[in-house]
């Protein structure tokens, strides 16, 4: 399946990192979210992917183009460093499609933009770029056929130690309870999608709101629960999880089986 990447927000929320590079191109350990996200599907045999360009698209065609396997990849160097023999590779078999879908698109007018790039595809697979996860890929899109929907997308359950509150008209306390005992559960933005998505859009709606709504009211979106490891790069703290994960050595998003990457 293809695999729509929406790569193109601002990423105000980690100012300190997207005012230079684009928020998917943050490092995570020595390769950009998008790398690590698009590995992912990779591992899973979805190696076809459309990036939805925007802010500093530029930066992301540029790594791609540029994209040197030497300094990624274990490799042996002989004959006076003429050879160079390359023990693995990461993306020889991807397919990329680069579409700038403009600066200020939101995700729905993203998708709509690359419509014509999924070349009538029956199902396929979309993505945020802002989140790492462990999620059994296969599993999910099992469960999205058993179900028959037009729509599905993980949904997770917060770790965080925030308290859900009710509240009434008057500001009066109804209730309050740590969001893990709440039942609500996050979109995290790993979408499947049947190809009659399109359908339920229209110019301009944003992805999760009015098209949505309108899946809902036809019984056309699935949740698919998940309670293992997920977390999304939104600020500033959210990237020295991660930085301090991968110095420990806890990558459990690394589903692939690598050498050291």
């Amino acid at each position: 399946m293809k695999v729509v990447l929406f790569c193109g927000g601002l990423g105000t929320r980690m100012r300190d990192y997207s005012e230079k590079v684009p928020k998917p191109m943050v490092k995570v350990g020595y390769r950009p979210l998008l790398w690590n996200v698009m590995k992912y599907y990779a591992h899973f045999g979805h190696k076809d992917f459309i990036l939805c360009l925007g802010y500093k698209g530029d930066y992301i065609k540029r790594y791609f183009v540029e994209y040197d396997e030497y300094t990624s990849n274990n490799f042996i160097l002989n004959d006076g460093g003429r050879k160079i023999k390359l023990l693995n590779s990461d993306l020889d078999d991807w397919n990329i499609t680069f579409v700038d879908t403009g600066m200020t698109s939101n995700i729905g007018e993203r998708l709509m933009k690359v419509r014509s790039y999924l070349d009538g595809d029956d199902v396929f697979l979309a993505n945020y770029t802002d989140g790492l996860t462990d999620l059994p890929l296969n599993k999910m899109i099992k469960e999205f056929h058993n179900v028959d929907k037009i729509g599905s997308f993980m949904a997770y359950q917060p770790t965080q130690s925030f308290h859900v509150v009710n509240l009434g008209d008057d500001g009066k306390v109804n209730s309050i309870s740590p969001i893990g005992d709440s039942g609500l559960r996050v979109n995290t933005g790993y979408f499947i999608f049947k190809k009659e998505i399109f359908d339920y859009m229209k110019k301009g709606e944003e992805l999760v709101v009015e098209p949505f709504q309108r899946l809902i009211k036809a019984n056309q979106l699935h949740g698919y629960k998940y309670d293992g490891f997920w977390t999304a790069l939104d600020t500033f703290k959210d990237k020295q999880l991660i930085d301090d994960l991968y110095a420990e050595g806890k990558t459990p998003w690394k589903v692939w089986k690598d050498n050291g990457d």
